[in-house]
């Protein structure tokens, strides 16, 4: 954390002095090493881009929890990276079938 006094003559000759610290005859202010960071990240939270990436990320992490609740892909069972790559393309595939059976229309029933 970083300490920013303001000197007295600064301050006696604010116009804000009063409201700002009433009781101090200087303003001190803590501020983190990290504040530019995350005045940056608050300046990107209030963008539309941001809200539209929130939604669409939304989405992602909905397919992520559906596979690990009701597919039941909470660990893998595969070991090494091509075993991990087909089951999860197998898990990806199935849940591809379920969105496209959604899809298409119910079949008719013959009376």
């Amino acid at each position: 954390m970083l300490r920013y006094r303001a000197s007295k003559a600064d301050c006696d000759t604010c116009a804000l002095k009063t409201r700002c610290c009433p009781k101090e005859p200087a303003r001190k202010i803590l501020r983190s090493t990290f504040e530019t960071s995350s005045d940056r990240a608050r300046a990107i939270d209030r963008t539309a881009d941001y809200a539209v990436s929130c939604r669409l990320r939304k989405k992602v992490e909905m397919l992520f929890a559906h596979l690990k609740r009701i597919l039941g892909l909470s660990r893998l069972r595969l070991r090494g990276p091509n075993g991990a790559r087909d089951e999860i393309n197998l898990a990806a595939t199935a849940q591809n079938l379920r969105k496209l059976a959604k899809l298409l229309p119910a079949p008719e029933v013959a009376c």
